[in-house]
């Protein structure tokens, strides 16, 4: 048995399909779990309640923490910690290994322009110190509990219907509706984004390798150095449309933030926005001979 612990979100879906490769037990846990594949077992939980996730986890072999908390600090610093240690506890109590997708945001600012894993950690933003307190959890009880865990951690991705791939939403969702693209702070900075099915295939083959654990990985993401107004153009170059754009710049980002609390927590992020921001996965593949999607060919694969 393989669990999902937040099933249903962008990665969760692809995840849930992929994982059929390796067992044919796979539980979808979350407040309103819905089935991917017909056999998938459902398993209604709040990740807050320790007592649920103890439950969840029961006879699983492997979990693979995907769940996406509302964009918002208060929440995270709230209940972050909480799913985490109650993930945490029920892993080690029934010997189930972890697996957690994670982002970006506990590095140090000046590695965006070229994130690996061992890149320093240092996060400039709230967020990305509850993010950096979270691996911290995990890592802590690998070294004095015994828990079997990974890091799977994503750039900004993007993908078939997803809801919040920052690509999807900025650029692709527009471009496709015949509106103009919006870009934050400069479109002439590099910037990476993870194709989500390659994620979650990436992820599915490291929580079945054994010789994973105990490891940051970043998860395989086009080499290609494309900068936003290059990933603008060729998405429209795709539709046969002519590139248009706007770019959200700091100060309207704090503007527009005056009316929309989602918006208001973009402005401590534009730090990864203001330089060139690439993710290396180059451990990942040549551990595992993977050659990513390139941009041209996921971008094609989510418009047409």
């Amino acid at each position: 048995m393989q669990t999902i612990l937040g099933a249903g979100g962008d990665i969760g879906i692809f995840l849930a399909k992929e994982l059929t490769k390796y067992t044919d037990k796979i539980r979808l846990v979350a407040r309103n779990p819905q089935k991917v594949n017909a056999d998938d077992e459902l398993f209604i939980a709040d990740l807050t309640d320790a007592t649920a996730v103890l439950n969840a986890v029961a006879g699983c072999e492997v979990a693979y923490l995907t769940v996406g908390l509302p964009y918002d600090y208060r929440v995270w610093k709230k209940q972050w910690p909480v799913v985490m240690q109650n993930v945490i506890d029920a892993c080690c109590r029934h010997r189930c290994k972890l697996v957690f997708f994670d982002n970006v945001y506990m590095y140090d600012k000046n590695a965006i322009p070229d994130m690996r894993e061992d890149s320093p950690v240092n996060p400039p933003s709230k967020k990305g110190k509850v993010r950096a307190q979270l691996v911290q959890m995990i890592f802590d009880a690998i070294n004095t509990r015994g828990l079997k865990a990974l890091i799977a951690r994503s750039a900004d991705f993007y993908g078939p219907g997803a809801k919040n791939g920052v690509l999807n939403v900025l650029v692709l969702d527009n471009i496709k509706k015949g509106k103009r693209a919006n870009w934050q702070s400069d479109v002439s900075k590099v910037h990476s984004v993870t194709y989500t099915p390659d994620a979650a295939k990436a992820t599915a083959m490291l929580g079945n390798s054994d010789t994973a654990y105990n490891q940051v990985w970043h998860l395989p993401t086009a080499a290609e150095r494309l900068n936003g107004r290059q990933l603008i153009e060729l998405a429209a170059k795709t539709l046969n449309r002519k590139p248009s754009y706007f770019v959200l710049t700091p100060f309207l980002i704090t503007l527009a933030g005056l009316f929309s609390r989602t918006i208001a927590e973009l402005r401590e992020m534009q730090y990864q926005n203001n330089r060139d921001y690439f993710f290396n996965s180059k451990k990942f593949c040549d551990t595992f001979q993977f050659t990513p999607t390139s941009y041209a060919e996921g971008i094609k694969n989510c418009l047409l």
